[in-house]
């Protein structure tokens, strides 16, 4: 069982920047694709970013490219997003997830552990 932990949110104005970042833990780390997601009221949850188990692969979605970049300390047992020239459309509950075997690190349902979530509010 996997146990993770995101933290870094708050109120940002908007062309501000946040760093994210989640620790897992119970699990052997290096092995897990880990990926961001967020989640509006309202709104279904949508893919951010995602990582391979050795950082090699890197994936984004389109509203994200060149602003957010997700990165991985294996050592750490941590995933980071940074997250530069927030906007307010970028407001959102941010999550964590971990999966192994993925055929899609871009859909929610492939992961198998979630974290709390942590919120984001940009202002404009």
């Amino acid at each position: 069982q996997v146990q993770l932990v995101e933290s870094g949110g708050g109120l940002v104005q908007a062309g501000g920047s946040l760093r994210l970042s989640c620790v897992a833990s119970g699990g052997t780390f290096r092995i897990y694709t880990m990926g961001w997601f967020r989640q509006a009221p309202g709104e279904e949850r949508d893919f951010v970013a995602a990582i391979s188990g050795g950082g090699s692969s890197l994936r984004y979605a389109d509203s994200v490219k060149g602003r957010f970049t997700i990165s991985r300390d294996n050592a750490k047992n941590t995933v980071y997003l940074q997250m530069n020239s927030l906007k307010p459309d970028d407001t959102a509950v941010y999550y964590c997830a971990a999966g192994v075997r993925l055929r899609d690190s871009m859909r929610a349902d492939q992961y198998n552990y979630w974290g709390q979530g942590t919120q984001v509010t940009v202002s404009s």
